[in-house]
């Protein structure tokens, strides 16, 4: 049985392992060209010292690559299309790229399917030893896909809580003379987060030559978020129609905040139906018992 079990052990770390190779994987091969074109021209590299670099870029790290590229072949285009979209919702998309998650997917349930092999007979017995790995292989296959959806969620909402003092910053410039792009700037500046992080590679879009329009609608597509999309129409409409930009941003602003008010106060409408359950299944069980006990005691003691 201890035997089984440090086999098992040893299973899920080195699919732990092969896991994280695959999502570390391209930064750390950036840093290792960089730091080969650092070299070249100072000395020859020898015969063996390819057997001097470290297991892991030797062995796990091209196996990771082969991995990598094997679930990339397993999905449609459509599919990788997709994932990123998500990534870039969730803010990962320019540190992972699809290819990885799926990778990462991936490992986790191989990983899942050999843990549950291993303990599933051993726990449960020979029936566990079938179903077991199926159940912890889509275990391992879902729970990114959960994790990334709750991520991307919450940095919608933390955008949308961002977005009227954003657009009260941009209608204050654009109101003293500064131009959208100079807007944009300003609001670089002077905040942080999420939506300033989108606007800052907006801007950075609209400086290396892409049309204003074309960049708007990028960061519509990235953030995903309705009241951040109504705006980037909004200020497309304003440029095509001529309208003054600085009416447009405070109105955008006005019907932000009133958004935000109206989700907050749906949410506070929600609280007591929330509060419902733990009230009847934990709070009053225990008043039950405090209030009831001792009348059961007394009467215990009669009959």
């Amino acid at each position: 049985m201890l035997i089984v079990i440090l086999i098992g052990l040893i299973c899920l770390a080195a699919s732990v392992y092969l896991v994280g190779e695959a999502v570390t994987f391209p930064a750390r091969e950036r840093r290792i060209s960089v730091r080969r074109a650092a070299r070249y021209g100072k000395r020859r590299v020898g015969r063996g010292e390819g057997q001097q670099q470290p297991f892991q870029e030797r062995v796990l790290v091209p196996l990771a690559n082969r991995l990598a590229n094997w679930t990339l072949k397993l999905h449609p285009k459509t599919t990788v299309d997709g994932v990123s979209a998500r990534l870039l919702a969730a803010g990962v998309g320019r540190t992972l790229s699809p290819t990885d998650f799926l990778a990462f997917k991936s490992g986790l349930a191989i990983g899942g399917a050999v843990l549950g092999v291993v303990f599933g007979g051993a726990v449960t017995g020979p029936g566990g030893a079938l179903l077991f790995p199926f159940m912890l292989a889509g275990v391992g296959f879902i729970v990114p896909d959960l994790a990334l959806s709750a991520k991307a969620r919450a940095r919608r909402d933390q955008i949308r809580a961002e977005l009227p003092d954003a657009l009260d910053l941009m209608a204050v410039s654009v109101e003293a003379g500064m131009g959208f792009d100079g807007a944009l700037s300003k609001l670089t500046e002077h905040m942080s987060g999420p939506l300033t992080d989108e606007f800052a590679l907006t801007l950075s879009e609209i400086r290396i030559g892409e049309s204003r329009q074309d960049a708007l609608k990028k960061l519509s597509d990235r953030t995903d978020t309705p009241e951040l999309s109504a705006f980037v129409r909004s200020i497309i409409q304003a440029d095509q129609l001529g309208i003054s930009l600085g009416r447009i941003l405070r109105v955008q602003a006005t019907d932000s905040r009133l958004k935000r008010q109206a989700a907050a106060e749906e949410k506070a409408m929600k609280a007591p139906i929330k509060m419902l359950f733990p009230t009847v299944f934990f709070i009053f069980p225990a008043m039950f018992l405090v209030i009831l006990g001792p009348a059961f005691l007394n009467l215990s003691k009669i009959f």
